[in-house]
């Protein structure tokens, strides 16, 4: 009987760490194809604002409005639902920022998920414009310049990832990253490299058709 007792008690404990330590996916589709990331547990702030409005289908539609090749794409910009080609985007917003979640764990590798902001001291976060790095690789000496430009010391296991998978290590800790591409870094790659104007937006609308979460419950995606 104790024995029973016990091995229920377990059970549940289990139950309960599992639950506990879900995990949450975003499965983007985009006019270019499909791109799943991981969103960390790490930064709840920024991942249930992003899971809230995948849900409301904030994201349906809106473009990937600016592109710098060996940088990253960035959306969110709710403006950039209907605008007219040419039209100059980025300023579009929710009306509310969301607090720096930085934490040393957490860089802008190639493929990171992070998000956009204006400049202020706080470093507080755009309520819903977002980026993913496609990045560049980076040597020590231009890692050691991007570690004065940005004043923060770049550690040695992110050095390493910097010079052979690369990513934007300028902008460690001082922009909030709060998830990583699992799949389809070859679609980031090619809405990227989409010709684009004097203003970084491409000649093509570059279109997110929705996002899809989904949550991790005793081992199974749901």
């Amino acid at each position: 009987m104790i024995k029973k007792i016990l091995l229920t008690a377990c059970s549940l404990l289990l139950i309960l760490c599992a639950v506990k330590s879900q995990k949450y996916r975003a499965v983007m589709r985009t006019d270019s194809g499909k791109i799943t990331l991981e969103l960390f547990d790490g930064t709840p702030k920024h991942r249930d604002n992003f899971i809230k409005l995948a849900r409301k289908h904030f994201y349906d539609g809106v473009l990937f409005h600016r592109v710098i090749p060996g940088f990253m794409i960035q959306g969110g910009d709710p403006d950039s639902k209907n605008a007219k080609p040419g039209v100059m985007l980025g300023d579009g917003d929710v009306g509310y920022t969301i607090p720096a979640e930085f934490r040393p764990e957490y860089f802008h590798r190639r493929g990171a998920l992070a998000a956009a902001r204006e400049d202020n001291p706080a470093k507080a976060s755009s309520g819903c414009q977002f980026y993913i790095v496609t990045g560049k690789k980076f040597s020590d000496e231009q890692l050691d310049k991007a570690e004065k430009r940005s004043g923060h010391t770049i550690a040695a296991d992110h050095r390493k990832i910097y010079k052979s998978v690369g990513g934007a290590p300028h902008l460690d800790q001082n922009y909030t990253v709060y998830g990583q591409v699992l799949k389809g870094m070859e679609v980031a790659d090619k809405i990227v490299n989409a010709k684009r104007d004097k203003n970084d937006r491409p000649l093509k609308d570059e279109r997110i058709k929705k996002i899809r979460i989904r949550k991790k419950i005793l081992g199974f995606w749901l």
